[in-house]
């Protein structure tokens, strides 16, 4: 895990303000350093499942920080991405996902059409 001088490294690096500790882009630099220990850990001891199922928790929590981060404040999501190298999709935001359900929706029922056309030609 982080030491208490590296975590304040990070705060210090990563802060909006003089007094921020708390902010999302913190807590998404934390987890990243913590995740890349982990990472590390578990290539040296590969069944340690307990710290697997940690790693998964640490990276599950930082997707959850960054979807809510690209909500709030676009521009402050695409900087923290870039300094810390995270390699993630843009979030879908409601606009894309309604013309994807749409797209399932249209997909859906051209497939139920054409099997309706082909039960019919067998008869």
């Amino acid at each position: 895990m982080l030491t208490k001088d590296q975590k304040e490294k990070i705060i210090k690096k990563y802060r909006t303000h003089t007094t921020d500790t708390g902010s999302p882009q913190v807590q998404i630099a934390i987890l990243t350093a913590e995740i890349d220990y982990l990472t590390k850990h578990l290539k040296q001891h590969k069944k340690d499942f307990s710290s697997r199922r940690g790693l998964i928790r640490k990276v599950g929590e930082r997707r959850s920080l960054l979807n809510y981060l690209f909500r709030e404040d676009e521009t402050a999501w695409e900087d923290i991405v870039k300094k810390l190298k995270i390699k993630i999709a843009r979030p879908q935001t409601e606009e894309l996902s309604e013309i994807g359900k749409e797209r399932d929706a249209a997909a859906a029922l051209e497939e139920k059409t054409s099997k309706e056309e082909k039960e019919t030609a067998d008869e």
